[in-house]
């Protein structure tokens, strides 16, 4: 495999480390909303490390049965995982390319599922390594195609301080060492990927995001710090290392899209930066003739609400979803519009809205699919008079001021190539084109609510956005 190789898998997901087989399997359940693609626990003990992997969401595996996969006595911690790829060759949609990762082991292959026994190393990441990064590592070792897996070589041959010294991100990650008794957790020094410290039962583990503890009967501790390495011991103490100094680069979409809505990221609300863009969004894009204000389901309803107020507008439900399935987290285009087609709807009893004139507010307009599929529903099913799609999020896949195009390379679904709707258009284009009227919050207008809430714009990557590469100081 050539260095390009790594290029094909790259992943934004939830991971969790916990020291029950229950806690990490209701912690990776309540993290399901990173990722429904493949799901992935691996239980540490002593003297050996085994891995199960399956395709799907967490429960297409019964806890029961993977109880009898590990037996209670031989294991002290477990690591949890969900995934969706965001690059590459997904048509092939490998459960070997999914989480965890191993270094050596014995592999079977039971088709809907691996299990891997007696591996040497475990680990679990959330987030994409540029391979220029990953050079160093021998290639011909390696099994997958995914930045994970020479992730763990690279650590295998230089150490978790090199990790943090030598590569700027993208990472929140977990490593177990068959030789070492102490799981390693690491953040990069922008913590653009989030990671959390909790508390539960007496022992501390680590999430991706907090809800995982507070929706399990744990507690939350803290924001892995940037630049740190969390030692967490099987009898359930940590301790911590700082290796390189903190340099914040905060992904602003987990906020605006991929966390929980209940979840506090770096010491913010998810649910409060909704609301205030909702209030913000309202200031800057006023429809005069509106009459109803309403939302894609579900993420925007906090957004919507808040603009409603702002404006005394009634907010009102008009769509619903049957499941809580995001298609932002499809593989392909299609899945994404079959996902949608299949999944959203408008609400019986909606004559009511024939000839109104209507807001509906979304959090981001990637590839236009959501939006479409809107407009069928309102002009085509309800009657409307116009209906005004609002984004709380700038354009994305823009071409920055240096003449680069944008996207994710940090671990989300929008890679530099992808079709943005936005690329080279303005907003009156992309109405024409999605027959119907759109607007976006100003860059300005989404930064000012992030410095309200005590986040600078030099502590977010807003890369997607037109903004600097967040590793740039350092590379």
């Amino acid at each position: 495999m050539d260095a390009e190789g790594f290029e094909a898998l790259r992943h934004n997901c939830g991971f969790c480390v916990a020291h029950t087989l229950h806690d990490a399997y209701s912690f990776i359940k309540s993290l399901q909303h990173r990722g429904r693609e493949f799901a992935g626990i691996a239980a540490i003990g002593e003297k050996r490390i085994d891995v199960i992997k399956w395709s799907g969401q967490v429960n297409k595996f019964e806890i029961e049965d993977l109880y009898q996969i590990f037996p209670g006595t031989e294991y002290h911690t477990y690591f949890a995982h969900v995934r969706y790829s965001t690059k590459g060759k997904k048509e092939k949609m490998l459960i070997e390319e999914a989480h965890p990762h191993v270094i050596g082991g014995r592999a079977e292959n039971k088709g809907s599922h691996i299990i891997i026994l007696d591996c040497e190393v475990v680990g679990v990441h959330n987030g994409q390594v540029d391979l220029k990064h990953l050079k160093g590592v021998n290639q011909s070792a390696l099994k997958t195609e995914c930045d994970t897996e020479a992730l763990l070589y690279f650590y295998k041959e230089r150490g978790e301080h090199e990790i943090l010294k030598q590569i700027p991100g993208a990472y929140a990650m977990a490593i177990g060492d068959r030789g070492r008794k102490e799981i390693i957790v690491l953040r990069d020094r922008t913590g653009i990927k989030p990671g959390v410290l909790g508390w539960k039962d007496g022992k501390y583990g680590a999430a991706s995001e907090d809800i995982a503890f507070r929706k399990n009967g744990g507690r939350f501790i803290e924001d892995l710090e940037p630049g740190t390495i969390y030692y967490l011991h099987a009898n359930g103490n940590v301790r911590k290392e700082r290796v390189v100094g903190a340099q914040p680069r905060y992904c602003f979409f987990e906020w605006h899209y991929l966390a929980d809505l209940d979840s506090v990221l770096n010491g913010v609300s998810v649910r409060r930066i909704r609301e205030v863009l909702g209030e913000i969004l309202a200031e800057g894009c006023i429809f005069p003739e509106a009459e109803i204000v309403t939302f894609v389901p579900r993420c925007p309803e906090v957004a919507a609400r808040a603009y409603a107020k702002k404006t005394g507008l009634p907010f009102e439900f008009i769509f619903y979803k049957m499941r809580s399935e995001r298609s932002f987290l499809g593989s392909t285009p299609e899945e994404r519009e079959h996902s949608i087609g299949e999944n959203l709807f408008l609400l019986p009893h909606s004559e009511h809205l024939k000839d109104k004139n209507i807001i509906i507010i979304d959090d981001s307009t990637v590839r236009a699919t959501n939006a479409k599929r809107v407009r069928e529903l309102v002009y085509e099913g309800a009657g409307v008079k116009k209906a005004q799609l609002l984004n709380y999020t700038p354009p994305i896949g823009v071409i920055g001021e240096d003449s680069v195009p944008r996207g994710c390379l940090f671990g989300v679904d929008m890679p530099p190539e992808d079709n943005f709707i936005a690329r080279n258009r303005t907003p009156e284009q992309i109405s024409k084109l999605i027959k119907m009227p759109l607007g976006y919050i100003s860059r300005g207008g989404m930064l000012q609510v992030f410095e309200k809430l005590g986040l600078p714009e030099e502590n977010l990557c807003t890369y997607c956005i037109g903004g600097q590469h967040p590793f740039k100081p350092w590379e």
